[in-house]
């Protein structure tokens, strides 16, 4: 189990410092690098508008990748979608500026954007499952949150990268070369993936199965809907807040506020560390008092914190905004600490790779994709503090309340010592 816990969080780590560095470069320079003729504003907007078409693919690749996971296995789709991500991110580190080829650079940006979050939809079904699968029933959700730590680290990698280099180098060095190297630093770190994963094992539950689904998405659409759209409307608010403070605060700080790159980044970072380090300590708790209330807190805890958040972002104040982000974040981990162990439960193995992340990816849409760019539209409407940008997060965080209620708790039961262990505890 710490082999498997170790590599998946490895693996997730490493896709999602190719997703993150490509939000944080959005929230920096991509705009006027890819968008020159826009105003900062629409530039800015345009550049978080490929940042969502990553989300937007993210659902295919659940769809493509997990029916290679229900069909052949989990181990493979955890190969392909580390190979598809990795080349996708340094394609963008070596993509020529619209000055240099015009009309096409934002182009390719947005179809490399793509590429990428079409692996990163597959790469979060295998790695959960692997680890979910193999874990024992009473400790599922403690070791399935170990590929959850990944974004996390993945983050801080990325954007502590973004850091070195926005210190060390100029403004004109950065804009001109700077923000390439990061993109370029995930192939190395690709290798280094796959390298990890060579050797994992199939996940015993896929072995198990003598009756595999022979087209999975359309078993789950026909019998799995009501669960997909609300495992994804139960998503959204963690990726909206997740999103709205790693990626819009960045841009508003910056921008409206006139808080330096440097103290954003470290201030965003301080509490990334704060979240991935509380990550199994609420998964410990999901082990004990179940999925479904630990999700309930964090949604209700989001729903109450919004509007100080973005009052404690205004104040422009480092410790009152790492304080603000700080709560934020952890709200969002006390529900994604343990749904790695939940959407699994909630599915059937037949199809468990394409459903988990199909309604994992579908959140992603709802809450990811479109948090930056509604966000900075409602902010350059509001005044000096964003009221109308807390106002949609709490709505979003409502209605995550709204589905996580109609979905059913999935925590094993304890069992006797008489009394055999058969099954998965979804269909025990």
């Amino acid at each position: 189990m710490v082999r498997l816990a170790a590599a998946s969080l490895a693996g997730t780590a490493i896709e999602f410092y190719d997703f993150f560095v490509y939000g944080t470069a959005a929230a920096l320079v991509l705009g006027p690098l890819f968008f020159p003729t826009f105003s900062p504003l629409a530039g800015t907007l345009a550049a978080f508008g490929t940042f969502g078409a990553g989300f937007v693919a993210r659902p295919l690749g659940s769809v493509l990748f997990g029916h290679i996971g229900d069909r052949h296995g989990r181990r493979p789709v955890l190969v392909a979608s580390l190979l598809l991500t990795g080349a996708s991110t340094v394609a963008v580190g070596c993509l020529p500026s619209y000055g240099t080829i015009g009309v096409a650079a934002p182009v390719l940006l947005l179809v490399l954007r793509f590429l990428q979050g079409l692996g990163l939809g597959g790469e979060w079904g295998g790695a959960v499952l692997l680890t979910a699968e193999h874990a024992p029933p009473g400790r599922r959700a403690l070791w399935s949150s170990f590929p959850q730590i990944g974004p996390a680290v993945g983050f801080l990698l990325a954007n502590g990268v973004m850091l070195a280099l926005s210190a060390s180098l100029s403004e004109a060095q950065f804009a001109q070369w700077g923000w390439r190297v990061p993109f370029w630093a995930a192939g190395a770190l690709a290798l280094s993936g796959l390298w990890l994963r060579s050797s994992l094992p199939e996940s015993p539950r896929f072995l198990e199965l003598d009756n595999h689904a022979r087209v999975p998405i359309v078993e789950v659409v026909r019998h799995h809907w009501r669960l997909v759209l609300l495992t994804a409307g139960a998503l959204a608010v963690g990726y909206a807040v997740f999103y709205a403070v790693t990626t819009w605060s960045l841009a508003y700080g910056t921008d409206r506020l006139g808080v330096s790159r440097t103290v954003m980044l470290v201030c965003i970072m301080a509490a990334v560390v704060v979240k991935g380090s509380l990550t199994p300590v609420m998964a410990l708790l999901g082990d004990r008092y179940g999925r479904r209330p630990l999700c309930l807190a964090g949604c209700t805890a989001s729903a109450l914190w919004m509007f100080p958040m973005v009052a404690l972002l205004a104040t422009g104040e480092p410790l009152l905004m790492f304080l603000g982000f700080t709560g934020a974040l952890i709200s969002f981990i006390a529900m994604f600490s343990v749904v790695a162990a939940y959407l699994p439960e909630l599915y059937e193995p037949r199809v468990r790779c394409t459903g988990a992340a199909v309604g994992y990816n579908l959140g992603g849409v709802l809450g990811g994709a479109l948090t930056p760019i509604v966000a900075t539209a409602l902010a350059e409407h509001s005044g000096r503090v964003p009221w109308a940008v807390g106002t949609y997060l709490t709505a979003i965080a409502l209605l995550s309340l709204g589905c996580f209620a109609l979905l059913p708790e999935t925590r094993p039961m304890p069992v006797k010592a008489a009394e055999p262990v058969t099954g998965d505890p979804v269909t025990r």
